[in-house]
């Protein structure tokens, strides 16, 4: 049996495809957005590439509020982690697009930018409380309970890969706070 081959009609409704891409340094540095996107190279991880960027982002945090204690007051973080959630969206899509899958998992600067948000509510604080904010958020950004999963699938694109994170982060610092006051 023979299948009819298919008319232009039919190849063009069909939302093109991509191969995903692993990501390499070459990559990474080829445009500004993909070494963002990539979080300076902390992606590149092949080992759980979204906490090594977590990490990553957590030494950043902490490196840069000890140097910088007097210009990085919580209103500089604040301004900073939101323009980061802004250009992230754009670093992300266009590096999504790039490597042929939406939230590619070698992408952390999510992750980066929601453990700043984390870090700024929870700081100053004990290595082992910061430690487990690490962990809480996490868990919620592995897990993606409702809504985390839900905001997943409704918003697609850099919106969508920077803002479940956030999502994650604010269910880390509830998390905290009802437990610090349990």
């Amino acid at each position: 049996m023979t299948h009819p081959e298919p008319t232009a009609g039919d190849i063009s409704d069909r939302p093109p495809t991509y191969a995903p891409r692993r990501p390499t340094g070459d990559f990474m540095l080829s445009h500004p957005a993909h070494l963002l996107a990539i979080g300076f190279g902390s992606g590149l991880s092949r080992w759980v590439p979204g906490t090594v960027g977590t990490l990553f982002g957590w030494l950043v945090f902490h490196a840069m509020s000890v140097r910088w204690p007097d210009v990085l007051t919580p209103a500089v973080w604040g301004v900073l982690i939101v323009t980061g959630f802004v250009i992230g969206i754009w670093a992300c899509e266009r590096t999504g697009r790039a490597l042929g899958v939406p939230d590619h998992g070698a992408m952390v600067w999510d992750e980066i930018i929601a453990i700043w948000l984390v870090m700024l509510f929870v700081t100053p604080a004990s290595f082992k409380s910061q430690l487990a904010a690490f962990l809480v958020f996490r868990f919620f950004d592995m897990v993606k309970p409702p809504p985390i999963r839900l905001f997943e699938k409704r918003f697609k694109g850099g919106f969508g890969v920077m803002g479940d994170d956030i999502i994650a982060a604010f269910f880390t610092l509830i998390t905290l706070a009802l437990w610090r006051f349990w």
